[in-house]
């Protein structure tokens, strides 16, 4: 065994080292009786230990900046290698024949084209007056010096801009003032609201719950009369890409197949994509799920017109709910089971909204500034409506109808093209209370391409429009409170606070003064409010700078689409009425196709047609053959109208440079660049 070390020794030493730090000296054998050898300890000196320290400090030092300068440098050369990246691509872009441009015939596009020649002219007239030092003393039209012919002309202009431009730009500056506070208001009111949820812990609560199984009677059989009766519903046109996995997802349901019945609302133009629709439904039906597959002859309304045909069915009295998904959602295996119990006991209930989870939001830089403004609206927007008021918007899909309250409101009408805005909207008008549920999520599909994108938007931002304008009247007649109407009608025209970004450069070449300084201030709010789109993604981002920088000036690319169809839908435009589906590319989540080639066995598992559809299946393999050639290839596109929103902007910040306005500059010239990039077409899907 090992001797037990002595503290007492150790405690002695320590304390005799504190009493004489300097020097422990023994005795030395002749001054001792026994004879023992001296032993002399010494500590280093103060100077030694200083200057051992002072040169380590140098040492440290200078390895610390040798480390600082070898990250800047790498940063610069990744910067500079992105920049160089970004023209190169930029040059290729231009240069391609295969690169289509948008139609020039649009309004809007040659107001922005008129717009930019006007921007460049006094731009010229800027840059003359900055060389001839006119911004320090400018020239005056009553003055008594004699001015030259082109002073006189800049003296006549600023005379000009000060009387007659100045006066309306204030105006319309102010307006976009009064909007933006008002976003604003709405915008706080919501985030404290969202906080508060989740501090008390807020959610709708279902009065039971269904297990893992129906229950058994007696007799064993399956006691099936808890379940009440569902029709699914997938309406789709030509969705070649995704209408195998969205057929799927709902017929691997959860729910006896005896209570539920799907219908898959075809409207497809082309007779390929028909045939394959109809092989995947009767695959189902051989398979002993209750799927119907249905064609319109007469394919008027879009998507309200196929749906208000579909309830036109004398089988769905027989149903008491109704459940819509649109063609490139996946809803979970239980999502009846977590939105149908909601109804239960609740008879005021109209509608049960899920959320919209994303199966592409990594993509690019496009799908993850739109899963960030998706998932401010329905974590915070759609749940706070859905608390405190008891009514929003129902998204058109991922969502279960009452029947009843759908045949109360009128069913699906065909005057807008936002028909779940309206039918909502007529649903609450008629008393019904909506549910929302943020933790049952839908998996569905973000647009990967900028062209795809506007599309999405010009309908989604022009239909409000047009309901605005046919119920306007209704609503302020209603019972609703002051903040359902507020919430309903006021708040979507206030987004219209967007238009200072065409206010801003206009007011920085043709007016004077504070003008400028208040649109700025409302800019620079425009982006404060983008930036609070990030609260519900926060915490899901490993680097929040290089995540969610892109993000304030990213998110008013879509600026003049917004705007034009807002104007449009208001206006009953040609455009505003315009339905273009928007195009998928078919992603799925892992776990989905695992858990569909669980469920559906050998149905499933191939891509192949089976004989249910023909004898030998060389007929569907020709068809399948001939719809691949049939897909259009993709090919990436200049936009004219962001490319021309680039230079006024980037022609405003170098006159706002000139006049010394250096807040003005940068966030004319972060503005201007992110046109340019989305006008380039590199923010969405890059086809090589």
């Amino acid at each position: 065994m090992s001797r037990p070390s002595n503290h007492e020794f150790q405690q002695w030493w320590n304390k005799q080292r504190e009493t004489n730090p300097e020097v422990l000296l023994l005795k030395k054998p002749d001054e001792t009786a026994n004879g023992f050898l001296s032993l002399e300890i010494r500590t280093p000196t103060a100077e030694s230990t200083v200057e051992k320290e002072r040169t380590r400090s140098a040492r440290q030092l200078s390895w610390v900046c040798l480390l600082k300068f070898q990250q800047i440098a790498g940063s610069l050369a990744w910067v500079t290698n992105g920049v160089v990246l970004l023209l190169r691509t930029a040059n290729r872009r231009i240069a391609s024949p295969n690169s289509p441009a948008d139609s020039s015939t649009s309004r809007l596009y040659r107001a922005i084209k008129v717009f930019l020649a006007l921007v460049l002219l006094l731009l010229g007239f800027e840059l003359l007056a900055y060389f001839q030092g006119w911004h320090f003393s400018p020239p005056s039209v009553g003055s008594a010096a004699v001015l030259g012919f082109v002073e006189r002309v800049y003296a006549h202009w600023l005379d000009i801009r000060a009387n007659y431009l100045a006066p309306p730009l204030q105006s319309l500056t102010n307006l976009c003032i009064v909007l933006f506070l008002i976003q604003s208001v709405d915008r706080l009111i919501l985030m404290f609201g969202c906080f508060w949820i989740k501090f008390r812990k807020l959610k709708p609560k279902a009065a039971m719950e269904y297990g893992d199984s129906p229950p058994m009677d007696e007799e064993g059989n399956e006691n099936v009369e808890d379940y009440p009766m569902v029709l699914v519903q997938i309406p789709m046109c030509n969705e070649r890409e995704v209408y195998q996995q969205s057929i799927a997802a709902v017929c691997v349901q959860d729910w006896p197949r005896q209570r539920m019945l799907v219908q898959v609302l075809d409207d497809s133009d082309e007779l390929d994509v028909q045939m394959l629709i109809k092989a995947e439904v009767q695959k189902w039906q051989q398979r002993g799920v209750r799927i119907l597959y249905r064609h319109r002859l007469i394919r008027t309304g879009y998507k309200a017109g196929n749906l208000k045909s579909a309830m036109g069915c004398d089988y769905v009295k027989d149903y008491e709910f109704v459940a819509i998904f649109d063609a490139d959602f996946q809803p979970g295996p239980d999502f009846l089971k977590k939105t149908i119990p909601h109804f239960k006991g609740n008879d005021d209930i109209a509608l049960v909204q899920t959320r919209w989870s994303f199966v592409n939001k990594d993509e690019n830089l496009l799908t993850r500034l739109q899963n960030i403004n998706l998932s401010f609206h329905f974590e915070v927007e759609q749940q706070v409506n859905g608390v405190f008021l008891n009514f929003f918007g129902f998204n058109g899909t991922a969502g279960v109808w009452r029947i009843k309250a759908l045949e109360d409101c009128g069913g699906w009408l065909e005057r807008t093209t936002v028909e779940d805005m309206d039918v909502a909207v007529r649903a609450h008008l008629c008393g019904w209370k909506f549910i929302y549920l943020d933790d049952v999520k839908c998996l569905c599909e973000l647009p990967e391409s900028y062209e795809a994108y506007k599309k999405q938007q010009h309908r989604w931002h022009s239909g409000p429009m047009q309901l605005f304008k046919r119920s306007f009247v209704d609503v302020i007649r209603s019972k609703f409170g002051e903040e359902s109407k507020l919430d309903i009608f006021v708040l979507p025209p206030a987004k219209a606070y967007s238009a200072i970004l065409f206010v801003h450069p206009l007011l920085h070449h043709s007016s004077i003064d504070n003008v400028p300084t208040r649109s700025s201030i409302t800019g620079m709010g425009c982006l404060l409010c983008s930036w609070s789109n990030v609260y519900p993604e926060y915490s899901s981002s490993t680097s929040v700078f290089s995540f969610y920088s892109p993000l304030p000036p990213f998110r008013e690319h879509h600026v003049g689409v917004k705007f034009n169809a807002m104007i449009s839908g208001l206006f009953r435009f040609g455009s505003s009425y315009e339905w273009i589906v928007t195009k998928k590319s078919g992603r799925s989540s892992e776990t989905d196709l695992v858990a569909f080639e669980k469920e559906s066995g050998p149905l499933v598992r191939s891509n192949s047609l089976y004989r249910s559809s023909s004898e030998s299946g060389i007929d569907e393999l020709s068809k399948l053959e001939v719809s691949k050639k049939s897909v259009k290839s993709k090919k990436n596109r200049l936009y004219r109208k962001e490319l021309a929103l680039a230079f006024i902007l980037l022609t405003a910040s170098l006159r706002s440079l000139l006049s010394a306005q250096g807040i003005h500059f940068y966030f004319l010239l972060f503005q201007g660049i992110t046109f340019l990039v989305v006008g380039l077409d590199l923010i969405g899907e890059q086809v090589s």
